[in-house]
C-alpha cells in the first residue's frame, strides 16, 4: 500500500487534481474514511484534474451526481454510499450503465462498490489536520497508475 500525507485541504485537493489527470473512462475509485477525512475535498481535486464542471459537492441525498466534461474528457459520476446498506442497494442506483463511459467515484463505498469493477483504486482517507491517504490498487491498469503518482 502506497501513503501520502497532506498539510492542508488544499494539498489534498492539488494531488487530486494530479490523479484526475490520469484517470479513463471505465476507472473506478473507492473512497473510505471518517467523517470529515477529506473524500469531497479529494473528489473535487479529482474534478478539477478531468476538467468537468462543478460545482462538486457531497452527493449524499440525491446518492449520485453526474459532472459532464468541459474538456471532451469522460464526465465524472460521483456517488454517496454513506445511506446504501450494501451492494444490493448501490445496484439498485443503476451505476452499470453509466461505468465503461465515465469515471466513477463512490465515497463510503468500501465494502460496497468493490463488485463494480475488477480493477480499481482503493483510496482509505485518514487524520483531521494531517490528511493522509493510503491507497491499494485492484489489477494492473492501477498498479501503473499508482506508480504514476507523486
Amino acid at each position: 500500500m502506497s501513503t501520502w500525507t497532506f498539510a492542508t485541504a488544499d494539498a489534498l485537493q492539488e494531488w487530486g487534481a494530479g490523479l484526475g489527470t490520469l484517470l479513463r473512462a471505465g476507472d473506478l475509485v473507492i473512497l473510505t474514511g471518517g467523517l470529515g477525512a477529506g473524500k469531497t475535498t479529494l473528489t473535487q481535486g479529482i474534478a478539477r484534474g478531468m476538467g468537468v464542471r462543478g460545482p462538486i459537492t457531497s452527493p449524499t441525498f440525491v446518492i449520485s451526481r453526474t459532472h459532464p466534461s468541459l474538456v471532451g474528457g469522460p464526465p465524472l459520476v460521483h456517488v454517496d454510499a454513506y445511506r446504501l446498506s450494501g451492494p444490493a442497494e448501490l445496484d439498485d442506483v443503476d451505476l452499470d450503465t453509466e461505468l465503461e463511459d465515465a469515471v466513477t467515484v463512490v465515497e463510503w463505498g468500501g465494502g460496497i462498490a468493490e463488485s463494480l469493477s475488477s480493477q480499481r483504486l482503493e483510496l482509505e482517507l485518514t487524520g483531521d489536520l494531517d490528511r493522509r491517504v493510503g491507497a491499494c490498487a485492484v489489477g494492473p491498469r492501477f498498479e501503473q497508475l499508482l506508480a504514476a503518482l507523486p
